[in-house]
């Protein structure tokens, strides 16, 4: 029984993640393919650049919805007495990555998806809640200085683990730091083009007053 609920759980947050919020959203109210405009990519970024403000700002709150919701799943866990409660994160952790691993891979769209970034934050925010909103405060100085979307999303990955070395922060189980670097190197890996382009000086700037241009 145990096993059955860990194995449903563990379908239900990857099915969560997989949920295709910008792709849907551009299809059913707008009548286009947000991954054919823009940068071809289907995250809250790419939706603000090509749709707007408004369902940018959906997209963001569903995609990080997504991730806190798929995470909070391994409560049950607990709640019917299927793990310990000490192995909670653990499970949250598996959870939380299923659920971004099914944004960027998702069933529904043939498994072609966005690049995680606010599932992951979602994720972190169920986890660790005030680390997660001080990466959240670092993004959002990183994206005012720089204007660079994938410059914060990467450097506010980053700041997740380093800020849990902190003896303020430092968690009670350490694998939750080793997991924040790992998550990191996911981050990394999938702002790819995006790195290549900061490097040659054509990575799109955000316009903060207007939303994203090209």
């Amino acid at each position: 029984m145990n096993i059955l609920l860990i194995a449903v759980l563990c379908v239900a947050a990857y099915l969560i993640g997989s949920v295709c919020t910008a792709v849907w959203l551009g299809k059913w109210y707008y009548g286009i393919d947000i991954r054919q405009h823009g940068s071809g990519n289907s995250g809250a970024t790419n939706t603000f650049r090509v749709l707007g403000k408004k369902p940018g700002t959906i997209v963001m709150l569903i995609d990080i919805f997504k991730g806190w919701l798929a995470t909070s799943l391994a409560g049950f866990l607990v709640l019917f007495n299927a793990i310990p409660a000490d192995d909670l994160i653990i499970y949250q952790l598996i959870m939380g990555m299923l659920a971004v691993i099914g944004h960027i891979f998702p069933v529904y769209e043939r498994f072609k998806g966005g690049k995680g970034v606010a599932t992951l934050l979602g994720m972190m925010l169920a986890i660790q809640t005030d680390v997660a909103l001080l990466c959240m405060v670092i993004f959002v100085i990183v994206l005012f200085t720089s204007r660079y979307v994938s410059l914060g999303s990467m450097i506010a990955a980053l700041s997740f683990p380093i800020l849990l070395l902190l003896p303020r922060f430092h968690p009670d189980n350490p694998i939750l730091i080793i997991f924040g670097f790992i998550l990191f190197a996911v981050v990394v890996l999938t702002h790819r083009k995006n790195i290549n382009r900061l490097i040659a000086g054509e990575e799109s700037k955000a316009n903060i007053k207007i939303g994203l241009k090209k």
